[in-house]
């Protein structure tokens, strides 16, 4: 199971304040583990090993990687997807996949994908007696696709230590009208049934996100949530990772001051890093490969959480 998953067991000092970013020299240098294009990285902790999960490149569907452990080697190794939902346009692209384990051993495949004929972004499930799947789609329609949200994507499962499970996603907003925002949506035992209202944790409101804030991940500590997210428009060299603070999971999440991952904080090393996972006592996240915007690689650094908050290297 994820490692966001668990109670995290520190022993901690409960602080309500947030401290700002470390210098590149102190983070370290991020680890490269995919030279080619996988963006949107998903990563889940098995028995058996390691498997990562990304958005469509090329005619792959939702494209997996495997390793032994968390510095890899890492192997692409296929299609996680057997086939396109009926309610999803053939050559849309899946993005920003999330794999969960249920209690009865059944593995989840959360993605987005564009609705046909409209085009309009939605979250879809599919499932699997595998991890590495193949994952049938579930359901003749989308799991979220809320009216005037202009779109939703980027899902991302949360379980409770008390087993509640959530589901977490991105509202894209419109252009002209409230920016994007995250949200938080309960599910039953099934983890295909949405149950009571959706919650906004947070909405792009600081000037460095340019109206964009995507990618959720949250990690429980022992007496915070702490929401990872990514800003700005993800082909700029300003796209980075923040995180907010809160201490329950419906908020109020306070955002800390400055960034925690950014082309910047790592000193140039990874461009616009983004869509970060934590997993087992390290944030993957992907940035841009050899200069341009054509691949998105696969990256890792150690994460730790003295006093609750999020620290690197």
């Amino acid at each position: 199971m994820k490692f966001k998953h668990r109670l995290l067991a520190f022993a901690v000092v409960i602080t309500m304040s947030l401290t700002t970013a470390p210098p590149a020299s102190a983070i370290g240098i991020p680890r490269l583990l995919l030279g080619q294009d996988f963006p949107d990285p998903d990563v889940v902790k098995t028995d058996s090993g390691y498997f990562a999960f990304s958005t469509s490149t090329g005619a792959v569907k939702v494209p997996y990687a495997s390793a032994p452990g968390p510095e890899g080697p890492w192997r692409v190794a296929g299609d996680a997807l057997a086939a396109v939902p009926k309610w999803a346009k053939p050559d849309g692209g899946f993005w920003a996949p999330d794999v969960t384990r249920l209690s009865d051993g059944t593995f989840l495949l959360y993605f987005s994908a564009a609705v046909a004929p409209g085009g309009e972004m939605c979250i879809g499930v599919a499932t699997a007696s595998k991890v590495e799947g193949p994952y049938t789609p579930a359901g003749e329609s989308p799991l979220i696709c809320v009216p005037g949200d202009s779109g939703d994507i980027d899902p991302q499962t949360f379980v409770d230590s008390d087993g509640s499970r959530y589901l977490l996603y991105k509202s894209d907003g419109a252009a002209v009208g409230p920016p994007s925002a995250i949200w938080s949506q309960k599910l039953l035992p099934d983890g295909r049934t949405p149950t009571g209202p959706r919650i906004e944790l947070l909405r792009a409101d600081l000037n460095s996100e340019k109206a964009v804030v995507e990618a959720p991940a949250v990690v429980k500590t022992a007496s915070r949530f702490l929401l990872f997210y990514s800003a700005d428009t993800f082909q700029s060299s300003g796209y980075h990772t923040g995180y907010a603070s809160a201490p329950a999971l419906n908020g109020p999440f306070v955002k800390a001051d400055t960034p925690f991952l950014s082309t910047d904080l790592l000193g140039g090393k990874v461009d616009a890093p983004g869509g970060a996972d934590v997993v087992d006592g390290h944030i993957y996240f992907h940035g841009w490969l050899g200069g341009g915007r054509t691949a998105r690689g696969l990256f890792q650094l150690p994460i730790a959480f003295p006093n609750d908050l999020p620290q690197l290297g």
